[in-house]
């Protein structure tokens, strides 16, 4: 016999504050979270919770996930990282490792498999894990009651959820106090904040921050490019691929970046809160035309879609 369980995470703002939740059925589902943390800290957690709720049953466990990042984690990434000392192929530290190595203890032992499902598509066990993830994090935001769930029945009390963000670099939601920085004290770049400027048209604040998304500097953080997606952000890559928003993060951090220039051919228009930028980029992989389409929510600006064509 098999457990099939769907695992989802959610973050409202990403970071911001975030649910997980893992959901078998009615009465086998659980879900918490943080009041700051990371969509991708509660793809982990979720799958981590359903492990150590289901320790003691010993049945296989079929774990759809709608996150390559995780699945890709458990399946290609995580014997490099152990080998080099939870450090990626450049030397840098990986991210949320404390989440990573609980999550590879929990598999000791395990019999289990993983099954990508695509998120938000009407797959009831996905979208039922999703609801609860959600509903925490909204939980979270408001100040209320936390859902946590049924659990699973004989489940052992096991190791809590960190109480905050981990190792994923976020933005605290109150800065620290701090003793007064001299005058010439420069100010950190803060991507959270789109840098809006009253002198700043639409147009103007998109091409900023195309020209920003690019940055070598930007897309090493993956918080910070977090900041500049769209919650449901899609990219059609140079070979024709298609990435989720998940996928992308992950696979920026995994990866260095090759610096590049940017031409920006235009910007059109194409609704109240909607831009279309077309651009050029040069790379030591060539040139390449870019389309990006900017959407406005909430007063941010962020990327929805992407496309890149290598030129003949």
């Amino acid at each position: 016999m098999a457990i099939v369980a769907a695992a989802d995470g959610s973050a409202l703002g990403n970071p911001g504050p975030a649910g997980w939740a893992w959901y078998v059925d009615d009465d086998h589902w659980s879900a918490g979270g943080w009041p700051h943390g990371t969509n991708n800290m509660g793809e982990l957690m979720a799958v981590i919770d359903l492990l150590e709720s289901t320790a003691h049953v010993d049945d296989d466990l079929r774990i759809l996930c709608d996150s390559q990042y995780v699945i890709n984690s458990v399946t290609k990434w995580m014997p490099g990282w152990k080998r080099k000392g939870w450090r990626k192929s450049d030397g840098s530290p990986v991210l949320n490792r404390e989440l990573l190595e609980r999550l590879d203890r929990a598999l000791q032992g395990r019999r289990y498999t993983f099954e990508w499902v695509k998120g938000h598509a009407g797959h009831d066990l996905n979208e039922a894990a999703d609801q609860r993830a959600r509903a925490a994090a909204t939980a979270y935001r408001d100040d209320d009651a936390i859902p946590i769930g049924p659990g699973w029945p004989g489940a052992a009390v096991h190791e809590p959820a960190p109480a905050l963000a981990v190792a994923e670099p976020v933005a605290p939601s109150v800065a620290p106090a701090a003793p007064a920085a001299p005058a010439a004290t420069s100010v950190e770049f803060d991507l959270f904040d789109d840098l809006l400027s009253a002198a700043e048209s639409d147009e103007e604040v998109v091409r900023r921050l195309e020209r920003e998304l690019i940055d070598p500097a930007v897309r090493s953080d993956a918080a910070r490019v977090a900041a500049l997606l769209h919650p449901e952000f899609e990219e059609i890559g140079r070979s024709g691929t298609l990435w989720g928003r998940d996928a992308i993060l992950e696979a920026l951090a995994e990866e260095d970046s090759p610096a590049a220039e940017l031409a920006i051919l235009g910007t059109e228009r194409i609704g109240a809160d909607a831009i279309l930028l077309t651009a050029r980029t040069v790379d030591e992989r060539g040139a390449s035309l870019r389309s990006s389409l900017w959407l406005r929510s909430s007063g941010r600006w962020r990327l929805r879609f992407h496309q890149g064509t290598p030129e003949a």
